[in-house]
């Protein structure tokens, strides 16, 4: 499974930094919360009735730390860069948000999530938030 998510990750940044989304991909650019340098991760950009949110779905990772800590960054695709805000979503509003993301994308992630998929009960769900950052996203205002 590690070889296949290397392997499906590298070719969706290849394609997401040339400007084809693959299914919602993008490239995700934080600045680092140390370094101040911008980060960059290939990440799939979930809608739900119009709401935009990123899921992380390895838990809590470096760019889910410097997410925290600066409140936003932008979403790349090809050589259009989009800023953004972000609000982190609390563990009780987190299973709608995580059973979509498992139903549009389970054929890459499911494995990070284990026995949970999207058809789990929602007490699965629950139980499962605390290791799955989610980010509400809103584009940045114009300054």
């Amino acid at each position: 499974m590690i070889a296949t998510d290397r392997i499906t990750r590298n070719l969706i940044t290849w394609l997401t930094y040339r400007g084809v989304s693959v299914y919602g991909s993008r490239v995700l650019a934080v600045r680092g919360r140390k370094s101040g340098e911008w980060r960059t991760t290939p990440v799939n950009l979930l809608v739900i009735d119009g709401e935009r949110y990123l899921v992380a779905p390895r838990g809590h990772t470096q760019w889910v730390r410097n997410m925290r800590a600066v409140g936003g960054g932008e979403l790349r695709l090809g050589k259009k860069a989009e800023p953004f805000s972000a609000t982190e979503v609390t563990d009780a509003d987190k299973p709608a948000v995580l059973r979509a993301y498992m139903k549009k994308w389970a054929w890459e992630v499911s494995y990070f999530f284990g026995d949970v998929n999207a058809d789990s009960p929602e007490e699965e769900l629950h139980r499962i938030a605390p290791g799955f950052p989610v980010f509400h996203i809103a584009a940045a205002p114009v300054a």
